[in-house]
């Protein structure tokens, strides 16, 4: 299992357990994580499951697509560095200890 932390916009924390394969939206509704509304279900075409990445994990990450990029303007508050669609992160091993900060609210 991968652990995922997920801080909430008041600093208190959620640590997830995940599977390899599945995305990171996923693991959030799955554990009942607050913030991550996924209203699409997955589909990048929303930006309700919005999240800023860590610094130190951002260049862990594949590459943004132009779509996730075209969604995240309709993100809160997006950054341009740090902001992904937590639906188009899959889990691996390698994002064992992955942190990410929720927005103070979705779109």
């Amino acid at each position: 299992m991968v652990q995922i932390t997920f801080v909430q916009h008041d600093g208190s924390r959620h640590v997830v357990e995940a599977s390899a394969g599945m995305t990171l939206m996923d693991a959030a509704r799955d554990d009942d994580v607050r913030g991550i509304l996924a209203e699409c279900g997955g589909a990048c075409s929303c930006s309700t499951c919005h999240v800023y990445v860590a610094p130190e994990w951002v260049d862990r990450l594949p590459p943004i697509s132009a779509l996730e990029q075209d969604m995240l303007d309709f993100a809160h508050d997006p950054d341009p560095a740090r902001s992904r669609l937590s639906c188009q992160i899959k889990v691996t091993d390698a994002l064992d200890g992955l942190l990410v900060d929720l927005p103070e609210r979705q779109g």
